[in-house]
């Protein structure tokens, strides 16, 4: 089965969030077929969760949190996003601002 590219399932995870009453933006733009997506979760304004989509050792992708464990660190948040973004130029890094945005993006991997 063809996979699905890195620019459809960003697009596809933004039109989710907005239909369910979120704000979603693309923060950083990667490649389009295979880039890797490192999601920035938030309620309201307030920092949640990082996760990133990540190739399994069984094959599939998995969905796991990653940087600070913090989420009100800014600071640290700021720099794990730019160590990855410096180790991996074609990751996507999108922004999901919407009540139990860890949620969403759970349901929209098991979609794809």
């Amino acid at each position: 089965m063809a996979r699905l590219t890195s620019r459809f399932l960003v697009d596809l995870l933004l039109r989710r969030t907005e239909a369910a009453g979120g704000f979603a933006a693309v923060l950083v733009r990667g490649d389009d077929h295979a880039g890797s997506i490192l999601v920035q979760c938030a309620e309201r304004g307030r920092p949640g969760p990082l996760l990133e989509r990540r190739f399994s050792p069984t094959g599939d992708y998995v969905w796991e949190a990653v940087g600070p464990d913090d989420p009100d660190d800014g600071e640290s948040r700021a720099n794990y996003r730019e160590r990855r973004q410096t180790a991996d130029p074609d990751l996507w890094i999108v922004e999901l601002d919407i009540a139990d945005a860890p949620r969403l993006v759970a349901e929209w991997a098991a979609l794809t």
